[in-house]
């Protein structure tokens, strides 16, 4: 995920429909070279990814809170052929989770919590007892030992039971990943547990609080937080390519709004959100950012430098590169798979320093399919570097090839390209326990009972307590 830096404003938006057909003609409002130079730029940069077909969108360009570029690409929805227009809605992801801090800042400022009090203040209940030490300003800053609630299965529970409150209630029988404050995970439960906070020290739902606090007082007129109702064919059908190559609809991982993501925007209120964030006291006091180790961080940025947020999942993914000293906005939609907004992100803030993008690559999965299709699995572990340059920066790269091997096994029903990719995955990442459990779940499926222990044994010389691999000896041994 990410992105990243010129003098006076000076363009009027560009506004397009599917295909690059304008529906109304770009504009300046000088004959600055050096800006018009830039934003003439900017087009050649999309088209790239849109050649792949990766990419369909919005995307917006801004100084000093006006717009340079602004313009939408693509379909909204490709079954019925709806273009994206800059109206169009898009699912914004852990954008959400800005949202939330804010609120949790307002109540720390009107004195109705602080961030050295306990989760268990507000929420009790929990089954493990370091619980006790999680602090509000844990939650924030991911330290509080909590991970993530999308297992096995949410996706096939019933809406009620993805609701802030379920989530809540079933997390009171989590594990800890570790001590609270003593290492860091990025948790989305954390910050559903945030919102709870919310909901108790301010007596009003979290949503209420959202909309009467940021919503509202910004008047973003194109930002939905839950309700949903009647805007479908405003709102943009997510799309991601599956790891055998094929384009799929994302309505199976659609989740339920929620503190940690979710809500529904455009890329002109989110523009008007994060603007007043950074710059104005509209939505927090002078006093506070101040105080926040966050802004103090902003502040002592290097010259050129971008703050950035992000979110994406499956089918949605949007950025905002935020240059701080020269108040200079990338912001991209995707309703396509993440990392494509940050990719044509950083790839305008490397134009708008003066480097060279980088040239435009297929995600990481779909390069190595290609590629190991073509020219074998020794080609794929020559170059797999290069291959897998278009990846979550964040995420582990063994699971490129772990998702592909599980694509062959089952999607394709194929376990020897599955057991070739398998392999490579536990010599490019031998101290991973999970490239030997995969390993041995293809070699299992095979039919090659020694090798699968083996594997499986390796795993549990790795990770001593991986439930799938131990489960998967004992069966072994019986048979």
């Amino acid at each position: 995920m990410s992105i990243k830096s010129i003098v006076g404003l000076l363009c009027i938006l560009v506004i397009a429909a599917c295909g690059g057909k304008d529906t109304s003609a770009s504009q300046t409002n000088s004959g600055d070279s050096q800006i018009d130079g830039f934003i003439n730029q900017i087009e050649p940069i999309v088209k790239g990814y849109e050649d792949l077909r990766i990419f369909s969108g919005v995307v917006f360009v801004a100084e000093k809170g006006q717009p340079l570029f602004h313009k939408a690409y693509g379909l909204a929805n490709r079954s019925q052929g709806k273009p994206n227009t800059l109206s169009t809605l898009f699912d914004i992801g852990s954008m959400n989770k800005t949202f939330t801090r804010v609120v949790i800042k307002q109540l720390e400022e009107e004195g109705k919590l602080k961030l050295t009090d306990h989760l268990v203040d507000y929420v009790s209940g929990f089954s493990d007892s370091r619980v006790k030490d999680v602090t509000i300003e844990h939650l924030l800053e991911h330290r509080s030992g909590f991970g993530d609630y999308h297992g096995p299965g949410y996706f096939e529970l019933p809406l009620e039971e993805r609701s802030l409150n379920a989530i809540v209630e079933r997390s009171k029988e989590d594990r800890l990943l570790f001590a609270p404050g003593e290492s860091d995970s990025y948790s989305n439960l954390g910050y559903v547990l945030l919102g709870k906070i919310i909901e108790v020290a301010s007596g009003k739902s979290y949503f209420k609080n959202v909309q009467e606090r940021i919503v509202d007082k910004l008047d973003l007129k194109n930002t939905y937080l839950h309700n949903f109702n009647g805007l479908e064919d405003r709102i943009a059908t997510g799309y991601f390519f599956s790891p055998l190559g094929i384009i799929e609809e994302n309505s199976p991982f659609q989740d339920t709004p929620n503190p940690d993501g979710g809500f529904l925007s455009t890329t002109e209120d989110i523009h008007k959100f994060y603007h007043s964030y950074y710059y104005d006291t509209t939505l927090l006091s002078q006093a506070s950012k101040d105080s926040d180790p966050y802004f103090q961080f902003l502040k002592n940025l290097p010259a050129g430098k971008a703050a950035s947020a992000a979110g994406g999942f499956e089918g949605f993914n949007s950025v905002i590169l935020q240059v701080m000293d020269k108040d200079f906005s990338i912001i991209v939609f995707a309703n396509m798979d993440e990392p494509v907004a940050e990719r044509i992100g950083l790839d305008i803030l490397a134009l708008y320093r003066g480097d060279t993008p980088e040239k435009p690559s297929l995600p990481a999965i779909q390069n190595v399919r290609i590629n190991y299709e073509k020219n074998g699995i020794e080609y794929i572990r020559q170059h797999f570097d290069s291959l897998t340059v278009n990846f979550h920066p964040t995420d582990p790269k063994d699971l490129i090839l772990n998702n592909l091997g599980y694509a062959y096994l089952y999607g394709a029903n194929d376990p020897e390209k599955a057991s070739a990719i398998f392999a490579l995955n536990t010599e490019l990442f031998p101290e991973v326990a999970n490239c030997w459990d995969s390993y041995g779940e293809a070699l299992r499926v095979k039919g090659d009972k020694k090798g699968a222990i083996s594997s499986y044994t390796k795993a549990l010389e790795l990770q001593p307590k991986l439930l799938t691999a131990q489960e998967a000896l004992k069966e072994l041994k019986k048979q």
